[in-house]
């Protein structure tokens, strides 16, 4: 009875501690709750431009705070500014958007042009379902499209409550980032210590290659949507298309979720074609095919300056973190399966280390005994 005991009172307060400490992290990850998603855009804004932070720092006479405050003004003016510009040129555009609903039920859409048919591969498909808009009536057209521009209106309506909370998310984001500016040494060096501690040199490994693939992510997608989405602003303003800044800034978002340029671009190209004349469309259609295609050369060479993983890794952990946690995993999606890649790879090679050590001492065995043998 004696000897049972103890054990049960092991049992018992080792249960009780942890349900204690399971307690104390989810009371803690409900309290930072509200601040998680600022947290970790903060963070992998911060891991991304660190580099830019250290030379910056450089230039300035070595003072960290003037490079910080560089770095804040600069985040402002990327993340909330733009945003704020283009909710306000929506809200003033707001008459304009009602107008063109309402155009839609004399709408009717003009005959393509004949030499549409004559583009390889898919330029008699366009034509035909072209012709079949074409051939609708107004009323049979407006029919069509009034339930997809009620839909877009109603989502845009959605979308203003939030406006607010988006806006103070992206300050969140830019105070945190500021933060993490000022101590990042010390919390890289916390990281590291936390991951060597949990799974040794391999979890410090880990830490080390999860911040080479936000930095290549970073890299690879948003200066590839960066780029695109200014030629093709560039593109939309010698043609003469209007609103080019605000398509601009949808170009760049949809170029961040992996859709690319050509859903904006294609529309430009067909009022270009219907308002202004063929020469200008015909320009912007061949300018729209070279932006598309751009990002097949310059996407893969900046991932791999960024972070030394399979290309299909990353695009794999690009599109389903797009698919599982919205825009974010972007970054997310890449990171987990670089950690899970490493360890991984580190596993397996640790099996073989100890597969060859093994032979080799069986190999010094059997020398023995052919020695003594003899």
């Amino acid at each position: 009875m004696s000897s049972q005991a103890p054990t049960s009172r092991d049992v018992t307060r080792t249960t009780l501690a942890v349900l204690f400490i399971g307690a104390l992290i989810a009371a803690s990850f409900w309290i930072v709750r509200p601040f998680l998603t600022s947290f970790v855009w903060a963070t992998m804004i911060v891991v991304a431009t660190w580099p830019v932070l250290l030379i910056l720092q450089v230039r300035l006479w070595g003072r960290r705070g003037l490079a910080i405050l560089v770095m804040t003004v600069a985040l402002l003016l990327i993340l909330v500014v733009p945003f704020w510009l283009a909710v306000d040129t929506i809200l003033e555009r707001t008459d304009d958007i009602i107008a063109g609903v309402k155009s839609l039920a004399t709408f009717s859409v003009p005959p393509p042009p004949e030499w549409l048919d004559r583009v390889p591969i898919f330029g008699a498909k366009i034509a035909d379902h072209w012709r079949q808009l074409a051939s609708l009536h107004a009323g049979e057209l407006s029919a069509r499209l009034v339930p997809y521009a009620g839909q877009a209106a109603g989502w845009f309506a959605a979308q203003a409550g939030s406006v607010g909370m988006m806006i103070l998310h992206f300050l969140l984001t830019v105070i945190i980032a500021a933060i993490l500016y000022a101590n990042g040494e010390m919390a890289a060096a916390g990281v590291r210590r936390f991951a060597h501690r949990l799974a040794g040199e391999q979890g410090e490994d880990a830490a080390v290659l999860s911040g080479k693939a936000i930095r290549g992510v970073a890299l690879g997608v948003g200066l590839t949507a960066f780029i695109q989405a200014v030629l093709s602003g560039i593109g939309m303003g010698i043609a003469g298309v209007p609103a080019a800044a605000l398509l601009t800034a949808i170009i760049f978002m949809l170029c961040l979720a992996q859709i690319g340029p050509m859903p904006v671009l294609i529309l430009a190209v067909i009022w270009l074609y219907w308002k202004i004349g063929t020469l200008w469309g015909t320009v912007l259609l061949i300018w729209s095919l070279l932006v598309g295609a751009s990002d097949n050369f310059i996407r893969p060479v900046l991932i791999r300056k960024g972070a030394d993983l399979p290309l299909l890794l990353i695009f794999a952990g690009v599109i389903g973190g797009l698919v599982a946690f919205g825009i974010i995993g972007i970054f997310i999606g890449p990171v987990v399966l670089a950690v899970s890649h490493t360890l991984l790879k580190a596993w397996v090679s640790a099996g073989e280390e100890e597969a060859g050590q093994t032979s080799a001492e069986q190999s010094d065995d059997d020398c023995l005994k052919q020695d003594f043998s003899v």
